[in-house]
């Protein structure tokens, strides 16, 4: 093979290339144009490079072809430019999705805190067995008021966000199994009903009701949502539909997880009103209000602006382009 006359023959299909590469936007035609002289380039480089091995020639194509690949093969957008849509369009799409299980979750939980809350205090041998009066007394009057107030504002705000925050990833994170997030929200849902039992037996149920409300509104609904995130992936497995369990379990995967993103922010918030607020000496309505307040903008982005998102098409799954093509289709 004459390397020289195949330069000349080429240089103009290789410029081409370069030019296609370089545009900033590509219209339908250039774009398979585009694929097309990748193809024929590198053809090019394997007939360069058996006939005449390592060469200039070869190192130009070869540069071309790899400049091209990463056109065509597009890494990631830039997350200045993604950030938008997530928090627009997916973000609460994915949230908006889960709004029914997560109601659901919550009637549940408030009724099991309830339960055990109302069963346990009005009953003085199982109020016993919690521990002994004098305990339990030092507990009611003293510690559970004192757990909001004995470390920095700024340190416990932290150590409650992160807590929370790794208890709301696992449930949807390990969703999968169906259990753990069952098994998370039954272990609060105890842990809060025997707090509020205790609490009750000693003529202190207004003081729990007052300190769990300024940050719990918005912290148990962030709970809620993980797992009802977390179970709505276990159910994508269980059930998957016309798609298959691979498929069903990924879509389910990449739109729910975003849930967690979300909620690490949303406990943020809480965190913040628990550490700064709930100990503060001010007036009980300013503090109770800071905390509906809170939960009522979540819940205004996860139902009013979730709800346009889903109906203009949004899953809070990734688009195509993101995600890949599931399969090949012919036509």
């Amino acid at each position: 093979m004459d390397l020289d006359a195949l330069t000349a023959a080429r240089q103009g299909e290789w410029r081409r290339l370069r030019e296609l590469e370089r545009r900033r936007r590509l219209t339908g035609p250039e774009s398979d144009e585009l694929v097309a002289r990748y193809q024929a380039a590198s053809a090019d480089l394997a007939e360069i490079k058996t006939s005449a091995g390592r060469s200039p020639q070869a190192d130009v194509v070869s540069t071309l072809i790899a400049g091209a690949r990463m056109r065509l093969t597009a890494g990631a957008e830039n997350p200045l430019r993604v950030l938008p849509r997530f928090f627009a369009l997916q973000l609460p799409a994915a949230l908006y999705r889960v709004r029914w299980t997560t109601l659901v979750i919550a009637t549940a939980f408030v009724a099991v805190v309830a339960l055990i809350a109302f069963w346990v205090s009005r009953d003085p041998v199982l109020v016993a067995a919690l521990g002994d009066q004098a305990s339990l007394e030092y507990y009611a009057e003293e510690e559970f008021t004192a757990y909001y107030s004995e470390n920095p504002a700024a340190v416990f705000a932290g150590t409650v966000w992160t807590n929370n925050a790794w208890i709301a990833a696992q449930c949807v994170l390990f969703g999968i199994t169906g259990i753990w997030p069952i098994m998370v929200l039954v272990q609060n849902a105890v842990s809060v009903g025997m707090a509020a039992a205790v609490m009750f037996a000693f003529d202190r149920g207004d003081v729990f009701v007052l300190f769990i409300l300024p940050h719990g509104l918005l912290e148990l609904t962030s709970i809620f949502v993980a797992g009802a995130a977390g179970l709505h992936i276990f159910w994508a497995w269980i059930a998957p539909g016309p798609r298959t369990r691979g498929e069903a379990l990924a879509q389910a995967g990449r739109s729910l997880a975003t849930v967690a993103i979300g909620l690490v922010l949303a406990l943020l918030l809480s965190g913040l009103i628990e550490g700064f607020v709930t100990a503060q000496p001010w007036p009980w309505p300013i503090k109770i209000g800071i905390g509906a307040f809170a939960l009522g903008l979540f819940l205004f982005y996860m139902l009013w602006v979730g709800g346009r998102a889903a109906r203009a098409g949004e899953t809070g799954d990734l688009t195509e382009w993101e995600a890949g093509s599931p399969r090949l289709v012919a036509g």
